[in-house]
């Protein structure tokens, strides 16, 4: 028999239907891998080896020369126990932001799953990571809880604002993953570079970024496809607004991850004009910040969320640059 011929509708459909499916073994695949491999904060981690105990006069915690701040004659000027324990409040708070920004993740993936329908493979996949998430929690606040250090985290007002986050996958889950890649994106990029060049020292926190690096792979590419596969399909004024709003999070959350805690430069009373030259006007840092934003400012391009209009957004918070000018032209 002849077949019948195939129709724009046909094809349309049978592609809709191959697209879910390679969607669909995605989240499938990360399932499979959060349960072929997975840590646990208090089997996998050795806390009480001596080499691992955490010391505020470590040297072990003093910022490397090729940091910003450990390369500054004031830095290098400090006595051998202050640079320690600067360099370990500068790495409690990162991982006290990092245990509030998951804890927020944690509730918005809940609220997220708590519509899924049933068989959906999405729902086991945000199980995993919400488990996975609240392991990182525990391990970061164990970490923070050794140092002895008064670590604070978040400053309270823009800790208060952000409880709204959880509440963003009622109103857009687009939005909701978007903030979700500006928290994991930044210091994502950060970790890697870290461990790359050298600069991690004390083998406690190089075991924690480890686990870290290697979970949050999972979860920042369940985001990417995610959104991939539902930022198309959402209707072009939506889209238009997500491309206006998703700069905004992505520069505020790249800020948060990577400024320098208020609270260390009180502490050890770094003078202002140093905070200037090492952090607020030096053109070095502001390219971090680009840098780190960067995979997710080339999808947001991919998907169509850079024309004109949004770029300009993306230059007024200091995170565009000429990759994404190219890609949006």
């Amino acid at each position: 028999m002849t077949a019948t011929p195939s129709t724009a509708a046909d094809r349309e459909r049978d592609r809709a239907v191959a697209e879910r499916r390679a969607y669909e073994t995605v989240v499938e695949r990360l399932s499979k891998a959060s349960v072929d491999k997975h840590w646990e904060p208090y089997v996998d981690i050795p806390w009480d080896d001596p080499d691992f105990l955490v010391r505020q006069d470590d040297p072990r915690w003093e910022l490397p020369g090729v940091d910003r701040l450990g390369g500054h004659a004031w830095y290098r000027a400090q006595p051998p126990e202050v640079r320690a324990r600067i360099g370990l409040w500068r790495v409690a708070t990162a991982m006290k932001i990092g245990l509030q920004f998951e804890n927020l993740l944690k509730r918005g993936l809940l609220n997220y799953a708590y519509r899924l329908p049933n068989g959906s493979p999405e729902f086991r996949y945000v199980y995993h990571e919400t488990i996975e998430e609240g392991h990182h929690g525990m391990m970061f606040q164990e970490f923070v809880n050794r140092t002895r250090l008064p670590i604070r985290g978040m400053p309270g007002p823009l800790s208060l604002i952000s409880q709204i986050t959880p509440w963003i996958p009622l109103i857009s889950t687009e939005l909701f993953f978007v903030f979700v890649l500006g928290g994991e994106d930044p210091i994502d990029h950060v970790q890697r570079k870290a461990l790359r060049e050298g600069q991690i020292k004390h083998p406690l926190e190089e075991t924690i970024m480890r686990i870290h690096i290697a979970e949050e792979a999972r979860h920042i590419s369940f985001a990417r496809h995610y959104l991939r596969r539902r930022v198309p399909r959402l209707p072009r004024p939506h889209r238009f607004l997500l491309g206006l709003v998703s700069p905004v999070v992505l520069g505020v959350m790249a800020r948060i991850m990577l400024a320098p805690p208020g609270s260390m430069i009180r502490a050890f009373r770094i003078p202002d004009d140093v905070v200037r030259e090492v952090y607020t006007d030096n053109p070095h840092m502001a390219q971090e910040i680009r840098d780190s934003v960067a995979r997710t400012r080339e999808l947001c391009a991919e998907l169509g969320m850079m024309n004109r209009v949004q770029r300009r957004v993306w230059q007024a918070m200091g995170i565009d640059d000429g990759h994404a000018r190219k890609a949006a032209a």
